[in-house]
């Protein structure tokens, strides 16, 4: 079977994946099974655990290769202390593992930070020189650095990469720019907020092919969830606002949102022994 059709063959079957979520967080202790019979009563079969800095990095990985469903990335996360800047061949070697599908979190957060922001931006063009060498794409994050985000990824060369707008909260034009760059916008819970309304009418226009779906796990609990520690397996919400949205069915986004994922990402699918495959 080629590539191609694994990829859509684990579409259909998947029905949803968490593009986003970080389980290896202190609220989770103990909870993994919980979480993992979560995400199969709610047909989420796969998600992806993301590195904020090196010090969870095993952690990160160790979730990853004990669970099948379970990936991980490797990156030290925009609002991480100034002093712990990764070079470049350090994620590189880090991402060589078979289970490492991305590199992130990284971009920028003008939002938590203050001050001369110069070694932020230096530790994400680190990152995106990291994802050209080995081949992996970002998982970005911008919150209030739009222009700089967009700005560094064209000077990079990111496009030649790709990856995710994570966590998107920003406007249509710049989803579009980021497209344009290749890179796919992720929707977390937030899309369910009632007064998230700039999101909603971002998530009607941005094409199902160019959509992830994403937890954010233990942030950003959707709705109905609201102020609990959220989870991967809770994703299927975000999916179902989407296809409320778009005036279309769950199963077409689960599909859809599914397909960018394996397509993206990658993942040695030879590894995963779920019951979908």
């Amino acid at each position: 079977m080629t590539c191609s059709a694994r990829i859509k063959r684990y579409a259909r079957s998947a029905m949803l994946v968490d593009s986003h979520c970080h389980i290896d967080f202190d609220e989770y202790v103990g909870r993994i099974p919980q979480v993992l019979e979560d995400m199969a009563r709610n047909q989420v079969t796969h998600a992806l655990c993301v590195c904020v800095n090196f010090a969870g990095f095993p952690r990160v990985l160790e979730l990853a290769e004990s669970h099948s469903q379970l990936f991980a990335s490797v990156g030290v996360h925009p609002d991480q202390i100034e002093n712990e800047s990764p070079k470049v061949n350090e994620l590189v070697e880090r991402a060589g593992h078979r289970k490492i599908v991305a590199i992130g979190e990284t971009g920028l957060d003008y939002y938590r930070q203050s001050g001369d922001q110069e070694w932020q931006r230096a530790r994400f063009r680190t990152h995106i020189r990291a994802a050209r060498e080995c081949g992996k794409p970002l998982i970005i994050h911008t919150r209030e650095a739009g222009d700089d985000t967009l700005r560094i990824m064209r000077e990079e060369g990111a496009s030649q990469i790709g990856g995710v707008m994570h966590c998107f909260t920003e406007t249509l034009e710049l989803a579009r720019a980021a497209m344009d760059l290749n890179f796919y916008i992720s929707f977390s819970g937030i899309v369910t907020f009632k007064n998230a309304l700039a999101i909603k009418d971002v998530a009607r226009v941005v094409p199902l092919e160019w959509m992830l779906i994403e937890t954010d796990s233990p942030y950003l609990a959707p709705v109905p969830h609201r102020g609990k520690t959220n989870q991967p397996g809770w994703v299927r919400h975000v999916a179902e606002e989407v296809a409320r949205l778009r005036g279309t069915s769950l199963e077409a986004v689960a599909e859809a949102t599914s397909a960018n994922f394996f397509r993206l990402f990658k993942p040695d699918l030879s590894l995963d022994n779920t019951l979908y495959r």
